[in-house]
């Protein structure tokens, strides 16, 4: 299936999930708009960078895109402070950086065909961080289930109205999962959504944006390798892609380690 289709039906089958969950008819009263305005538009950056990150996988493969998932520490690392107003942590600003090499050692490694998932992947990266960043801001007393309901009910509007747009094929098989597809729409809909993302929005109520970013980019570790068995993505990357993505995959995993040293050091 295209990388819209995909999106919209994991965001229908998760708002449909918690509809029977939800009080919804109380949502205005409880929350007030200003808040289900500010979590529709959150809503609609992660509708965003779901579509970014299939679109990714499309014009490159699983591999390259979730590398280019690693980056979203980089990026809440800049933009972290000074949204949610604390200051500026050296370590993660150099962890950031370090992984710029390994980016570019995976960009050279690429074929031509597969290039244009680089951008788009650090454009999904790029909308994980700001999303990750928006909801520790007001997750507040929202209700994680009432958070999740209305921001992925808001990012499947959107998408429903980008969705004529972006038709292709005749009729309805552009929409239209196979039964395979199917099965595996509702599994992503529910475990990988419904029941992921209420836990991550759970996770930063106690811990901070960049955390939890970091933990998710955790995801090239296994990620890679379950790409590697299932979908033969190492026949189409070579050595260089390899050491870019251990570069990034040491940021990623050095930071605990580095807080762990400098803790004990004060």
């Amino acid at each position: 299936m295209a990388a819209l289709p995909i999106v919209w039906w994991r965001l229908l089958i998760t708002s449909l999930s918690l509809v029977f969950v939800v009080n919804w008819i109380r949502l205005k009263r409880e929350l007030g708009m200003r808040q289900i305005y500010i979590y529709s538009g959150i809503g609609v950056i992660v509708g965003l960078h779901w579509l970014t990150f299939y679109g990714s996988i499309k014009l490159s493969n699983a591999s390259v895109t979730l590398v280019c998932m690693a980056t979203t520490s980089f990026f809440t690392a800049i933009l972290e402070p000074k949204i949610i107003g604390r200051a500026f942590d050296r370590i993660e600003l150099a962890l950031g950086i370090f992984i710029i090499p390994g980016m570019a050692f995976i960009v050279s490694d690429l074929d031509p065909s597969m290039i244009w998932g680089v951008p788009v992947g650090l454009t999904s990266a790029l909308l994980a961080s700001l999303f990750s960043i928006w909801n520790k801001k007001y997750i507040g007393d929202g209700g994680v289930l009432r958070i999740t309901f209305i921001e992925l009910t808001a990012a499947f509007l959107f998408l429903s109205v980008l969705l004529p747009f972006f038709w292709e094929g005749s009729g309805w098989e552009y929409i239209r999962p196979s039964l395979v597809d199917a099965v595996f729409l509702i599994i992503l809909g529910l475990l990988c959504t419904t029941l992921a993302f209420s836990l991550v929005l759970e996770a930063l109520k106690q811990v901070s944006a960049y955390v939890s970013t970091l933990t998710i980019n955790l995801e090239p570790v296994y990620g890679i390798f379950l790409a590697y068995l299932l979908l033969n993505d190492h026949k189409e990357v070579s050595g260089s892609f390899y050491l870019g993505a251990c570069i990034i995959l040491i940021a990623v995993l050095g930071y605990p380690l580095l807080q762990r040293y400098r803790k004990k050091k004060i």
